[in-house]
């Protein structure tokens, strides 16, 4: 990663790249970085200081800037008093970033420190293209909408019905190391028969309701699947079953497990989705309540179930029991799932955002 302030020289000029508070701000950002950085643009990433941002950039020649961000509720609550300051405080170091790097155009991936810096770059003159993973766009995206050019969606369906720019659809981008994963190196990595894969995921940091159940119908599932269980960082149990795997997180080969899964349990994010419908994955969804969030993975799961790419359990009737009846009932309708799955149309996302991107310089 390049240093903050390091002269630089790319010929075709500078991209800021603004996103992050969580893994689902950033990581869809990373393939999109890696295009433009193909395509010879210096590119600036500007996160929160205290995320983690800066770490999932390590290994790419970005240079990273930290601004503060204050968060944005959608409830009464104290801490909206202070944050209205670390917003004002925010738009000004915006300015100053921006004028000292002079990006030619910004792209935002959304969360709540995008907002001051697109702002800032509206009152500079300088073009932003957004991009909104979810169904319903997120409270940042919808307050940043007034000051982006185009609006980038991952879903036909989205509606932005005050946005008077260019929106275009070009689905969510997906790291092309996944489409490229072997199956086969998946089962070999980690010694495995060819009993069939149940792959559960909770998402960056894990489902700690999910967790629970998944361990409590441990001795029914390990009849039928091997299970892999991505349980997020400080959760893993430490139980001594066989067929039963836990890893906190999984970076290198995420590809070659996912193309050995035979099913994945899912929270409902918009990038694990994605992830799963490009890939063709028989899916469980099991999205977060709307009581732990504005409701989008609902939404998503809500969407991906009327298509009939995903079978669906909200968290509410979560349970051991219910777990395993909603994993009979997909394996009954797997040919259908997987008869519309085999009908999802994979855009050529990250081509289409950076080309976007580009049409503003």
């Amino acid at each position: 990663m390049a240093a903050a302030g390091q002269q630089d020289q790319s010929s075709s000029g500078v991209i800021a790249v603004v996103g992050g508070g969580s893994a689902g701000h950033v990581v869809p950002a990373l393939p999109v970085i890696d295009q433009l950085l193909a395509r010879q643009w210096a590119v600036h990433f500007i996160g929160t200081r205290s995320g983690f941002e800066e770490k999932l950039l390590q290994d790419r020649d970005v240079t990273f800037h930290g601004i503060a961000a204050g968060k944005l509720r959608r409830y009464l609550d104290w801490q909206n008093v202070t944050d209205v300051g670390r917003v004002a405080w925010a738009v000004i170091e915006s300015l100053v970033l921006l004028g000292r790097i002079k990006p030619r155009v910004v792209f935002s991936k959304g969360g709540f420190v995008s907002l001051p810096l697109v702002f800032a770059a509206w009152l500079l003159r300088v073009p932003v293209v957004a991009h909104e993973s979810d169904l319903t766009p997120g409270l940042a995206n919808r307050l940043a909408s007034s000051f982006v050019r185009t609006f980038c969606i991952s879903f036909a369906e989205t509606v932005l019905p005050k946005f008077r720019g260019r929106i275009v659809h070009t689905g969510s981008p997906i790291r092309p190391e996944l489409l490229s994963g072997d199956g086969r190196k998946g089962r070999l990595a980690l010694a495995l028969d060819d009993k069939k894969i149940l792959l559960v995921t909770g998402g960056s940091l894990g489902a700690d309701r999910l967790n629970q159940v998944l361990r409590a119908a441990l001795p029914e599932l390990l009849r039928d699947y091997t299970v892999i269980h991505i349980c997020g960082p400080g959760k893993v149990s430490g139980v001594a079953q066989t067929g039963y795997l836990e890893f906190e997180y999984v970076t290198e080969g995420w590809g070659d497990l996912l193309s050995a899964a035979d099913c994945v349990i899912s929270r409902a994010g918009a990038n694990a989705l994605f992830e799963l419908l490009s890939l063709r994955k028989l899916n469980l969804l099991v999205p977060l309540s709307a009581k732990a969030s504005r409701g989008d993975q609902i939404a998503n799961a809500e969407y991906a179930r009327s298509q009939g790419y995903s079978q669906v359990l909200p968290e509410s009737a979560l349970n051991a029991e219910s777990l395993c009846d909603a994993l009979k009932s997909l394996q009954l309708n797997e040919a259908q799932h997987l008869a519309r799955l085999a009908e999802f149309k994979r855009l050529s996302t990250i081509d289409l955002l950076v080309d976007e991107i580009e049409a503003l310089t």
